[in-house]
């Protein structure tokens, strides 16, 4: 997937209908749409292409639990297309290639995890808005986030890395912990097959071999200011377990966290765009602190005249 071009113009014309629509009319789905159903999945791919010959694979993973659901609601209104300016027309990334899904709770939802495309055009919208806001969640603190992992570690394939040993770039988000995989989950959700029950490390790392693995905590949801929450985390991921109090920062902080690990932006320059997009000076000021500790450990190509210095990234780690 992912051989058509993006139109801001498109996407604007598109956008502004919503202006007036629910987000019933917006997310009509009351159940899981077929082609986002990850039972049998074989693989998504990420592939090179005439129009694209350096793709690179970007995959965004909503909490749709909850108060969580209104995150990608924003997106399919205003954000995806205020994401793409970002990382087009800023220069972050000439090729990305974007594929949206959805993550609930295995242990009580209907649809845990749902899964469209990668996509270079408006399509990625077609996806993002077949996503089921299922509304769900067990009330325990923990979502299915780990599906997101074994996902992206077991049925993806992306020219980025196949071709240029390039990772590819994993956002979570929600304001929950996560839970492990028993067994009994990936049989239910994917259909796969496990000797045993993987905890959420290992499902992380499993993903980091082959992509930039972050979560993003969005406090001004129900359990977002919880420490626990935090703490585990931080154990999981270290300094990507990222911080944002306003989801209206989610799109900045994706597109700025991809630009500091692809090397097409400081953090002085991050700060500038970030002015330029006026985004209200607190969550400007709450996307420059996270973005702060992702400059510190970013492994990337920095340009001459700055001065952090890159410190080891997670990942590199044996698969089960």
């Amino acid at each position: 997937m992912g051989y058509t071009a993006w139109s801001d113009d498109a996407y604007s014309q598109l956008s502004n209908a919503r202006t007036v629509q629910t987000r019933d009319q917006i997310f009509g789905s009351k159940h899981v749409d077929p082609t986002m159903n990850p039972h049998g999945l074989g693989v998504r791919e990420s592939c090179d292409s005439p129009q694209h010959p350096d793709s690179v694979p970007i995959v965004v993973a909503f909490d749709v639990t909850g108060s969580m659901g209104t995150i990608p609601e924003r997106f399919a209104r205003e954000e995806l297309g205020g994401l793409m300016r970002m990382l087009v027309d800023r220069g972050y990334v000439v090729d990305p290639q974007l594929l949206f899904a959805a993550i609930g709770d295995a242990c009580t939802d209907a649809g845990p995890f749902q899964v469209g495309q990668f996509e270079s055009g408006l399509e990625m919208d077609m996806w993002l808005t077949k996503i089921w806001i299922e509304g769900g969640g067990g009330g325990q603190r923990y979502e299915s986030y780990a599906l997101a992992h074994w996902f992206a570690a077991n049925h993806t394939r992306t020219d980025a890395w196949d071709k240029r040993k390039k990772k590819g770039y994993l956002f979570t988000m929600g304001d929950e912990m996560t839970w492990s995989l028993p067994r009994e989950h990936l049989k239910n959700v994917f259909g796969d097959s496990a000797e045993k029950e993987w905890t959420a490390h290992q499902a992380v790392q499993a993903a980091s071999e082959r992509w930039q693995v972050f979560h993003i905590i969005v406090t001004e949801g129900y359990h977002g200011k919880d420490p626990d929450i935090l703490q585990q985390w931080r154990d999981l991921l270290g300094e990507r377990a990222l911080v944002l109090p306003d989801a209206h920062g989610i799109c900045a902080l994706i597109a700025q966290t991809i630009a500091l690990h692809e090397g097409t932006v400081d953090l002085a320059g991050a700060r500038t765009d970030l002015v330029a997009m006026n985004l209200g000076a607190a969550t400007a000021d709450a996307v420059s602190t996270a973005l702060v500790t992702v400059a510190a450990q970013a492994m990337v190509r920095r340009p001459a005249h700055t001065n952090l210095v890159p410190s080891k990234a997670v990942g590199g780690v044996d698969r089960l």
